[in-house]
This record gives C-alpha cells, sequence and structure tokens, in this order.
C-alpha cells in the first residue's frame, strides 16, 4: 500500500472515530504515574505493580486473540500485551485496528513474559492522537539525508541515536552555563536584529522594521554589544544565542547557528 493510500486509510478511521463520539484531538488529559524507561530500570521491583503509560505505537504483532506492541516514549521502549479476554471484543477490536504511529495511553499491571521482557498486560486504554501519516519502513530506517534534514522530526522518531544528540547538545550547553556562572560570568541578551552588523566580512540577512522606518540586520555575532557591556562595567558577560549569517549551507554550515561568546 503507499503513503497516500495508508494516509487515506487512517483518515478514514479518524473520520470514523468523530462520527462515533471519539474524536482523539479532543481528549485533554491523561495521568501518566511512569515512563518506560522508569520501568525498565526498575526491572523486578516493578511487577505487579499497576502502571499508566504514554507513548508512540511502534510496532505491532498479533496472535489471534492476543496482540504484543511497542511503545516508546522519551525514555525508552515497553511491550504491551493486549488480550481479547481482557478487553472485551470491542475494545480489542479497536486496539487491532491502532496504526502504527498513533500516541496511545495504557494502563494495566506489568509482568514478565516467559522471555523475561517487562510487558504491560493492558487493561485499558486511549487513543490520544491519530497519526494520519505513515512512519518510515522499520526495518530500512530513514536514510534519504534530504529526509532526515527537513523533516527531523522523522528522524527523532525512528533513530534513537538522534535523540541521545539532542540530549548531549543540552547538556553540554548546560555544562557550559553552568561553567561560566560559576566563575562569576553574567549571562546577558543582547539585540538580534541590529543596525550596524559586526562579524568580520560575513554576508547579513537584512529586514525593514516599519515603525523606524529602517533596515535592520539579523546578528552576525554579539561581539560589539558585549563589548558595550563591558565599557558599562559589566566585566565578565557571556551569551548563548542564535547567530545568522547569510552565506554557505551544508551539513556543516547553517545560516543559524548557536554560539557561545564571553
Amino acid at each position: 500500500m503507499s503513503d497516500l493510500d495508508q494516509e487515506a486509510n487512517r483518515r478514514t478511521k479518524l473520520q470514523r472515530l468523530r462520527e462515533e463520539g471519539q474524536d482523539p484531538f479532543l481528549i485533554q488529559r491523561f495521568d501518566r504515574t511512569h515512563r518506560a524507561g522508569q520501568i525498565q530500570e526498575a526491572g523486578e521491583a516493578a511487577v505487579q505493580q499497576t502502571v499508566a503509560i504514554c507513548g508512540r505505537l511502534q510496532a505491532k504483532r498479533g496472535h489471534g486473540k492476543a496482540i504484543f506492541a511497542d511503545l516508546f516514549d522519551e525514555s525508552g521502549r515497553l511491550q504491551l500485551f493486549a488480550k481479547l479476554d481482557t478487553l472485551g471484543e470491542e475494545r480489542f477490536e479497536a486496539f487491532s485496528d491502532l496504526d502504527l504511529g498513533d500516541l496511545l495511553g495504557v494502563q494495566g499491571e506489568v509482568f514478565r513474559t516467559r522471555a523475561g521482557e517487562l510487558t504491560v498486560r493492558v487493561d485499558s486504554f486511549m487513543l490520544l492522537a491519530k497519526a494520519l501519516r505513515p512512519l518510515p519502513e522499520k526495518f530500512h530506517g530513514l536514510h534519504d539525508p534530504e529526509i532526515r534534514y527537513r523533516q527531523r522530526y522523522l528522524d527523532l522518531i525512528t533513530e534513537p541515536q538522534v535523540r541521545e544528540t539532542f540530549r548531549a547538545r543540552a547538556t553540554i550547553t548546560q555544562a557550559l552555563r553552568d561553567c561560566l556562572c560559576e566563575r562569576g560570568f553574567l549571562e546577558v541578551e543582547t539585540p538580534i536584529l541590529q543596525p550596524i552588523y559586526g562579524g568580520a566580512a560575513a554576508r547579513p540577512f537584512t529586514t525593514y522594521h516599519n515603525a523606524l522606518e529602517t533596515d535592520l540586520f539579523l546578528r552576525i555575532a554579539p561581539e560589539l554589544y558585549l563589548k558595550r557591556l563591558l565599557v558599562g562595567g559589566l566585566e565578565r558577560g557571556f551569551e548563548i544565542g542564535r547567530m545568522f549569517r547569510n552565506e554557505g549551507i551544508d551539513t556543516r554550515h547553517n545560516p543559524e547557528f548557536t554560539m557561545l561568546e564571553a
């Protein structure tokens, strides 16, 4: 089935849910008690606990009157087990009708399968949001660099190492900020729109301020304003912020980037 056919099928399911008064986009709240990673870390201590988790459905395996599924959230993956005898025919059919990518809230008891995997037995579930477009194919992943860079959300969904890169970047940025603050530096914010741009021979982005009737430039560097703060008596200032250079672009050079200047 093509991606267009899959999307049409998913939209049909959404319309049917709305006609039945079960529009998932109108649900305002689901009270989560645990994240997938917390349950995995707890190990045996989590067994026989009743939990409420939510995340994205990324795999589903049917076995007659039972279905195994994988639920992913920000912290990791957890297996689900839905059984006809537990859910009843109507709700089991609704679970079977879920699509990969749907956002789901689940309540149930944690147990270990015969293979030793921590699993949540689905006692009840709630569709929190309907995925209208299919996820990238599981076994081949997302390898087209054009799609990866332009649709980063797909890259995040399918590639765990990309999520780790995002976390690592945030950790590094926070460590830099903490290090400077511990040494007596003051974090400041300088103007992004500037009447005179600094930054050597780099080419700026130009915009127009209607109220002031003048051209302004997106900053290339915060250096000039940080030096003004130095003149004003703030001897130790730093800024971590977005800069803009209207020049070439590739995987290592972006017209919009983050700079630390102190």
